[in-house]
C-alpha cells in the first residue's frame, strides 16, 4: 500500500498532463512544428524504436563512462581534501569554477582537440559535469565524523588510512550517494548535449538535431523521450545501488 501511495499520484498527474497536452494540440490546432501531439510522438517512437535504442546505447555508454570517471575523481579528491585542509581551500573554488563551465562552450573545444570519430570529448564533458556534485557531497560527508568514533580510533592509534576506511568512508556513504543521484541525471544531460556540437553522429543528441533540421519534429521528440528514459534508468540504477550498499538505511527510513 505504501508503494501504491508513493507511485500512484505522480503517475496520475503524468497521465493527466499527457491528456491535457493531446487535447490542447488537437483542439487548439497548434502547428506540429511548434508542439507535436503525444500520439504523434508515440507513433514515431514505436516506428523508430530500433534507432532510439541504438542511439540510447551510444549516449548511455558515454554517460556511464563519464559518470564512473567523474565519480572516482570526485571521491579521491574529496578524500585528499578532507585530509589536508589547504588542499580543500584550493580545490573547492576550483571545483566551483569547473561546475560553472557551460557545456555549449566546452563541447566544441574538446571536439576540436580529438578526432571527429572519437567519443572521448563527450565522456570528458560528462566526467567534468559529474565531478562537482560528487566531490562536494563526499567532502561534506567525510568532514562530518562522529566525535565518539574519532576518539575511539585515536585510542586504538589507528592510521589515517585505517580511519578513512573504517570510519570516514562508511559514514560518508549517504552523502556520496546523494552526489551520485544528482550526477547520474547530469551525466546523461551532458552526454546528450555534447553530441549537438559535432563528432560521431550515433547518439541521441545528434539524432535530435538531425531530425529537427529536417523538420521531423515528432521524430525529434521521440529521441527526446529516449533521452528522458535513459536519464530515468540511470537515476533508478543509482537508487538501487544505494539500497544495496546501505540496506540498514533503507530499514531505518521504512
Amino acid at each position: 500500500m505504501k508503494w501504491v501511495r508513493n507511485v500512484l499520484p505522480p503517475v496520475l498527474v503524468g497521465l493527466a498532463a499527457i491528456v491535457a497536452w493531446e487535447l490542447t494540440v488537437k483542439l487548439g490546432r497548434i502547428a506540429p512544428f511548434i508542439l507535436p501531439a503525444p500520439s504523434a510522438i508515440w507513433a514515431e517512437l514505436v516506428e523508430q524504436k530500433q534507432n532510439v535504442w541504438e542511439a540510447a546505447l551510444a549516449s548511455g555508454t558515454n554517460a556511464l563512462i563519464g559518470l564512473a570517471a567523474g565519480s572516482i575523481m570526485g571521491v579521491l579528491f574529496a578524500m585528499a581534501a578532507s585530509r589536508f585542509r589547504p588542499l580543500a581551500e584550493i580545490s573547492i573554488p576550483f571545483a566551483a569554477v569547473i561546475s560553472a563551465l557551460p557545456i555549449i562552450a566546452l563541447a566544441p573545444i574538446l571536439n576540436n582537440m580529438f578526432e571527429a570519430t572519437s567519443s572521448i570529448p563527450r565522456r570528458i564533458v560528462a566526467a567534468i559535469i559529474v565531478f562537482f556534485p560528487v566531490f562536494l557531497n563526499t567532502l561534506r560527508g567525510l568532514r562530518e565524523v562522529n566525535p565518539i568514533h574519532q576518539e575511539l580510533m585515536h585510542t586504538y592509534a589507528a592510521s589515517g588510512w585505517t580511519f578513512a576506511r573504517k570510519v570516514r568512508l562508511p559514514g560518508a556513504l549517504p552523502y556520496v550517494f546523494t552526489g551520485l543521484r544528482q550526477a547520474s541525471s547530469l551525466a546523461v544531460i551532458a552526454a546528450v548535449v555534447a553530441e549537438y556540437f559535432g563528432g560521431l553522429q550515433d547518439g541521441l543528441g545528434s539524432r535530435i538535431t538531425s531530425a529537427a533540421s529536417f523538420t521531423a519534429y515528432p521524430r525529434a521528440w521521440a529521441f527526446v523521450v529516449g533521452a528522458c528514459l535513459l536519464g530515468l534508468a540511470f537515476y533508478l540504477t543509482t537508487l538501487l545501488l544505494e539500497r544495496l550498499a546501505m540496506p540498514w538505511r533503507t530499514r531505518l527510513i521504512a
